[in-house]
Parts: structure tokens; sequence; C-alpha cells
């Protein structure tokens, strides 16, 4: 009885002493994870790589095919209703006698018609355009042309209108403008803008290209009438 018990209590013995340690379980460490990462990582850099290269193989064959060529943007016609030249004394400069006044006053009714031309093979989206009108470098108005969709190979009229109503020129400006006015019958102004037209293949735009345009023109006070215009598109005569 004694030598059963004894055994009884070693083997409880044990089995209670094995239960104060902690049972060992497998250790999963972080190498898989980071392997699985970074092949993620590895497949997605390729993919971009492949899309980038193939987009760029695309364009490609599209300017080989197309062979994009810059539109032409010009200004064709100046049709003047009114120009008025006036000096805080008088309703107008007198073309006998002129002023030397320290201010003078600019009234300006003109229609601008500009030809647009696209030699592509494909059509061409423009953006938006407004075209400054200056005298001596000071804007008078803005000529604004809205954006349009031109297709291929063809040539397109666009009209605006600037209306300036008693601009104040001020001091030397204002003496050259008078004098101009009066003794020279002209008033030289310049229009210039810069004109974005994007070229439409399948349903994507090419990046933007900008024609410059800056045109000199030459106003008669008395005719009411154009005198001279010359203009140039990024610095080249038309």
């Amino acid at each position: 009885m004694t030598t059963r018990s004894n055994g009884d209590h070693s083997g409880s013995g044990h089995h209670n002493a094995g239960s104060w340690y902690p049972q060992r379980r497998p250790h999963y460490g972080y190498g898989g994870g980071s392997a699985s990462f970074r092949g993620c990582c590895c497949c997605l850099f390729l993919l971009l790589t492949f899309l980038a290269l193939l987009a760029l193989a695309v364009a490609l064959v599209v300017v080989l095919v197309v062979k994009p060529r810059k539109p032409q943007f010009d200004l064709n016609q100046v049709s003047v209703q009114y120009l008025l030249v006036a000096t805080p004394s008088s309703p107008a400069a007198s073309p006998s006698t002129p002023a030397a006044p320290g201010a003078a006053y600019l009234s300006l009714n003109i229609t601008l018609l500009f030809t647009a031309v696209n030699p592509n093979k494909v059509g061409i989206r423009y953006g938006a355009t407004a075209f400054d009108v200056m005298y001596h470098g000071v804007p008078l108005g803005v000529a604004a042309v809205p954006g349009f969709e031109q297709p291929a190979h063809s040539t397109r009229l666009l009209q605006t209108r600037v209306i300036v109503d008693r601009f104040n020129v001020l001091q030397a400006d204002a003496q050259d403008l008078v004098r101009d006015a009066a003794i020279y019958d002209r008033v030289d102004l310049r229009i210039t803008g810069d004109v974005g037209a994007k070229i439409l293949v399948l349903g994507f735009s090419s990046p933007k290209v900008q024609v410059s345009v800056d045109c000199a023109i030459a106003i008669s006070p008395r005719s009411q009438s154009l005198k001279y215009k010359q203009c140039g598109v990024d610095g080249l005569s038309v």
C-alpha cells in the first residue's frame, strides 16, 4: 500500500512539475512575408516599366505614321469700326494744332479675323486664347478666342472684337499718341498671344503645342482704316 501510494504520489508530482514549464511552440519568422512583399514590389515595378515602354512604343508609331506638324494660326484681317484720340482739354486731337497733354484718352473698336490652318492627317483641339492689344507695351484690351476642334486638312476663320472705351494714356505715351494721331495720322498697336493646341489621335491627345502670334498694326484715325499689318509666328514672318 505504501509503495503504490509513493508511486502514485511521484507520478502526480512529475505531472505537476511539468505543468509549470511552458510548452514549446513552433516559431514562425518574418522571412517568408518579406520575400513575398519584395516579390510583389518587383512584379509591380516590372509591370509599370512594361506599360511605360508600351506607351512610348505607341507614341513613336503614331509619330512615324501621322508625322504631326505644327498648326498655323495667323491674324488675317483687321476691320476698324472707329479709333478716337481725345485730350482732357479738347474733345479730340486736332490735326493742325496738336497739343502736348499730360494725358490722352484712346477709344477703339476693331474686329480681328484670325485664320487657323491644320496641315495634319488628324484633328486638332485648340484651347481658349486671349490676345493682348497693346500701345507702347501698355495693354489696352483683350481679344478672346474660345477653344474649338478642327478637322484634318482644314482651314477655319475665327472672328473676335476688341472694344476700348476712353483708355487713359498717361505722360510720355499720351504725347506720342496725340502726336502720331495728329501729325502722322497713325496709331501703332501690337497684338500678341500664345495659342495652345493638341493633336487628337484615336481619342487621345498629344502634349500641348504652342504657337506664338505677334502682330504689329497701324490704324489711321482720319480714314478710320488699317494702314499697315505685319505678323510673325514664333519669330518668323508669315
